[in-house]
């Protein structure tokens, strides 16, 4: 799969394609749907090429950036998944206020016809583009007359393709990691490298491997889940119970951050090393315990629930 990370860089030569645009957020059960209906236009119109047009950062972060949702996936992580569900390409257009001040007919004009050679369209049905969201797909399809590309506004009207990132990420709030993974077709993962921390799970006989969580990154809430860690190194798998949160129970901690114990493990060398997370089911939220025992004792507990959840 190509990946483009400015118009300037679409080959010249490119042949026709279909197009779909969005932020492609998750890559979710609604994106999939979209996508498919995309592939299908290129069959039907006999265009080889599905190029999908995504935007870095989010158009909130710059427009509004005391509002932008935090990120599901990123941009390496979104073109690993678009090319699972048959994109050929990827353009990635950097977001700015001169980029949002485009109109309707100039986004037309430069992206899909003078860059990519539309010769399809494909888009959900409330999409929205150009300055103050002027344009929708009544634009696409009337300025496809012009620009000799076909439009397919995809309905929303129930089933797997209404689902969004939002309500990914309202589910990541709230914790409920399997109301977000059956929107997303998969489980939710993080991933990131394995940093050193202050190795008070060893000390208790739960050595962790963390993973800091970047403010503009989702996550699910705090608290205890059970999941699978992966090298991905090695593709090596491992269930796991993953704590989510600061450790209320340690003052002075702040940084949020992913700790998983691969159960029964204290053998794993994991520094530096690049994981994924994956989340299965939430186990209870987070509680600043009293003492260290109390700690131990529901870690322990943890660890049992954790290894029925994923039936290890």
């Amino acid at each position: 799969m190509q990946i483009w990370h400015h118009i300037d860089d679409v080959p010249a030569d490119l042949g026709r394609t279909v197009v779909s645009i969005g932020n492609f957020d998750g890559v979710h059960l609604g994106h999939q749907h979209v996508l498919r209906e995309a592939r299908a236009t290129a069959a039907r119109l006999g265009v080889d090429t599905v190029v999908v047009v995504t935007f870095d950062p989010h158009p909130m972060a710059v427009l509004r950036p005391e509002h932008a949702p935090p990120t599901l996936t990123s941009i390496p992580t979104r073109s690993r998944l678009l090319d699972t569900v048959g994109v050929d390409a990827i353009l990635v257009v950097p977001f700015s206020r001169e980029v949002a001040s485009w109109t309707p007919q100039q986004f037309i004009d430069r992206v899909l016809v003078d860059a990519l050679h539309a010769r399809g369209v494909v888009v959900g049905a409330n999409f929205r583009f150009g300055a103050r969201a002027a344009g929708d797909v009544t634009s696409l399809r009337e300025a496809g007359e012009a620009g000799g590309f076909e439009t397919v506004g995809v309905p929303l009207d129930g089933g797997p393709q209404v689902w969004s990132s939002t309500y990914v990420r309202q589910c990541l709030s709230t914790g409920d990691v399997s109301g977000a993974a059956e929107a997303l077709g998969r489980p939710f993962t993080v991933r990131g490298v394995v940093v050193e921390g202050d190795k008070r799970g060893r000390e208790l006989g739960f050595p962790t491997a963390n993973v800091p969580v970047p403010p503009v990154d989702a996550a699910p809430a705090d608290g205890v889940y059970a999941g699978w860690l992966t090298r991905l190194d090695t593709d090596e798998r491992f269930p796991a119970a993953i704590s989510v949160g600061t450790n209320p129970t340690f003052a002075g901690e702040r940084a949020r951050r992913v700790e998983s114990y691969v159960l029964d493990r204290d053998d794993l060398e994991l520094y530096g090393l690049e994981v994924e997370v994956s989340f299965v089911e939430r186990l209870r939220g987070m509680v600043k315990f009293e003492g260290i025992d109390a700690l131990v004792e529901t870690m322990h507990d943890d660890v049992r629930r954790a290894r029925a959840a994923l039936g290890d």
